[in-house]
C-alpha cells in the first residue's frame, strides 16, 4: 500500500484496506501488527480500535473488517543527509502460524517550515491589517508573522511549507529563485505590505513534466486526490502601496484567490507583472486587481468558481497574448472568465474610480458559459477598454445586448480584429492545457503582429505576421491512442 507523499511532521490522509472473511465459519485473528511495533510512524484503525499492536480479531463468516492507515514521519529520525526519504514498514496478519503481510510505503520530504510564533494559550502571533470597515473600533487581525531578512530568499533546495500569512514588510523584497516550491496549509497565503515587493524568477523548463525551472505554489496535500482541488489555501496578496511586483515562469493553483492586486503605489509602472504566468483551480477568481496597475503577457488563468480576471473599482490593465479561460465544473457559475467595472457598493453607497485603460491585445478570452466577457459601468467615472484581435466568446441570440453601448462590437476603436464564438479548439480544458489545434482553432491567425512576446508559453517562436492569438501558438495535437 503506497500512502503518497507527505513532508516531514505533516499527516497523511487516511487510507484504508479491508479484510475478508469469505468462509462460512467465523475466524479469529491472533495477531494484527506494524512490523516495527510501537516504534512505527504508521497509526492504525482496526475495527474500530486504535493502536499498532492487536490480538484476537474477530471476523464473522460471510464477514470483513475495516484496517485503516495513515502516517506522520519526521525526517530527521530517519536520515541525517536526505532531503526525501522512502519510509516502509509492514501490516503483520499471524493467523495460526499462517503469516501475512502487506507493505506500506510513504515518500517522506523534507522542508523548510514557516509559522507564526506559538504564544500559548492557544494563541499565536498575528498580523494587524488595520481598522475593520464594518467595526472602525476592532482592527482586523489575521494569523501571520513577517518574514526576517534571513528568509527573504526562497531558494531551490528544499520545498517551502507556510502556515499563516508570511509578510513581506515595508522597503524588504521577497525573492524566490527559479525551481523552488512553495506550499501552503489550510487558510494561508504570502502578503506583501506597503512599500514592499515580491520577485519570482522562475525560468524556462527542459522537461515539461519536471518544470524545473518553474516556481510552484500550491497546498501542503501533495496526495494525487489534492493535485486539482480549488481552495486549499488562501492567496497572494499584495497590498496596497506594494511595488515592483514581478512573477516569471509561475504556475499558481489551487487557492481561494490566485493573486489580489489590491491597489497600486501610485505611480504609473505596472505594480504587478506577469510573465509566462499561469493560474488554476482558484475557488473565487484567479486574478484579482482593485484599482491595480496590472501588466501581463503569455498569461493563462482556468478553472474558478467566479471569474477568472476581475479588473475592479478601475484602474490600469494591459494584457498581451493570454488566454481568460473558465471551463469551471465544480458548481453553478454565474461570473463570466473577464469582468471589468470601476465602482464598489459599500451598503452605504456606490464609490467609483477611474478605469483608466484595460487593453487586450491578442488574447483568448473563452470558456464553458455563453457569455463569457462582463463589462459593467458606472457613470461617475472613466470607464476606457479596448479588446484588439481578440478571441471572445459572447453568445446573443435573443440580440438582449444589442443596443447596449457596452458591447457595441462593430466599433473598430474598441474592438478592432474581433472574433466572435469561433472555437478556438483546446487541447484539454480538463487537464488545464490551453495549446491549440493547428488548422482548426479559431484563434490561429487572428493576432496583430508585432506585438510582444516574440515566443510563446511553449518558448516556440510566433508566427511574425499572422500570430494566434492567446498564450500559445497552435501546434499539432499528439495522436490519443
Amino acid at each position: 500500500m503506497y500512502l503518497d507523499t507527505i513532508f516531514s511532521q505533516i499527516g497523511s490522509s487516511t487510507y484504508n484496506l479491508k479484510v475478508y472473511n469469505r468462509s462460512e465459519e467465523d475466524i479469529n485473528i491472533p495477531s494484527i501488527r506494524l512490523g516495527q511495533g510501537e516504534e512505527s510512524f504508521y497509526r492504525l484503525n482496526v475495527d474500530g480500535l486504535p493502536g499498532k499492536t492487536f490480538q484476537d480479531i474477530q471476523v464473522m463468516a460471510k464477514d470483513s473488517i475495516f484496517i485503516f492507515v495513515e502516517t506522520t514521519a519526521d525526517i530527521e529520525a530517519l536520515s541525517d543527509t536526505s532531503l526525501e526519504f522512502l519510509y516502509t514498514d509492514k501490516i503483520l496478519f499471524d493467523t495460526d502460524g499462517n503469516q501475512q503481510d502487506v507493505d506500506l510505503v510513504t515518500l517522506v520530504k523534507d522542508a523548510v517550515f514557516l509559522f507564526p510564533e506559538d504564544l500559548g494559550d492557544g494563541m499565536f502571533e498575528t498580523l494587524n491589517l488595520g481598522p475593520d470597515p464594518n467595526n472602525p473600533e476592532e482592527d482586523v487581525l489575521i494569523e501571520g508573522f513577517f518574514l526576517d531578512n534571513s528568509e527573504l530568499n526562497f531558494t531551490n533546495e528544499k520545498p517551502y511549507v507556510i502556515y499563516g500569512y508570511a509578510a513581506v514588510g515595508a522597503g524588504k523584497t521577497l525573492t524566490i529563485d527559479a525551481g523552488a516550491r512553495v506550499h501552503f496549509h489550510e487558510g494561508s497565503g504570502i502578503l506583501v505590505g506597503n512599500t514592499g515587493s515580491i520577485k519570482v524568477n522562475g525560468a524556462p523548463s527542459n522537461d515539461p513534466e519536471l518544470m524545473e525551472g518553474e516556481v510552484i505554489f500550491e497546498g501542503d496535500r501533495l496526495e494525487p486526490l489534492f493535485e486539482d482541488v480549488p481552495g486549499q489555501w488562501g492567496t497572494l496578496w499584495l497590498t496596497a502601496g506594494s511595488t515592483d511586483n514581478v512573477f516569471t515562469h509561475t504556475t499558481i493553483k489551487n487557492n481561494v484567490v490566485g493573486i489580489l492586486m489590491d491597489s497600486n503605489d501610485g505611480g504609473t509602472d505596472p505594480t504587478l507583472t506577469l510573465k509566462n504566468v499561469q493560474i488554476y483551480n482558484a475557488a473565487n477568481i484567479g486574478l484579482l486587481g482593485r484599482t491595480a496597475n496590472i501588466d501581463g503577457e503569455n498569461l493563462v488563468i482556468n478553472n474558478c468558481g467566479q471569474a477568472s480576471l476581475a479588473c475592479s473599482f478601475g484602474g490600469t490593465y494591459n494584457f498581451r497574448h493570454s488566454t481568460f479561460a473558465n471551463y469551471w465544473t465544480n458548481s453553478f457559475r454565474t461570473f463570466p472568465a473577464v469582468q471589468l467595472d470601476n465602482f464598489i457598493d459599500t451598503g452605504d453607497g456606490i464609490i467609483t474610480e477611474d478605469l483608466l485603460a484595460a487593453n487586450f491585445t491578442n488574447c483568448i478570452i473563452y470558456g464553458n458559459e455563453r457569455r463569457e466577457l462582463g463589462l459593467i459601468a458606472s457613470d461617475g467615472a472613466q470607464f476606457s477598454y479596448k479588446f484588439e484581435n481578440c478571441l471572445i466568446r459572447f453568445e446573443d441570440p435573443n440580440d438582449e445586448f444589442l443596443n447596449d453601448p457596452l458591447y457595441k462590437f462593430s466599433d473598430l476603436e474598441i474592438f478592432p480584429g474581433l472574433v466572435r464564438n469561433n472555437d478556438p479548439i483546446f487541447q484539454n480544458t480538463n487537464l488545464n492545457n490551453f495549446n491549440i489545434e493547428s488548422g482548426n482553432s479559431g484563434a490561429e491567425g487572428i493576432g496583430k503582429s508585432g506585438v510582444a512576446p516574440a515566443q510563446d508559453l511553449n518558448g516556440t517562436s510566433r508566427d511574425a505576421v499572422n500570430p494566434d492569438a492567446g498564450a500559445y501558438e497552435a501546434t499539432t495535437f499528439p495522436d490519443e491512442d
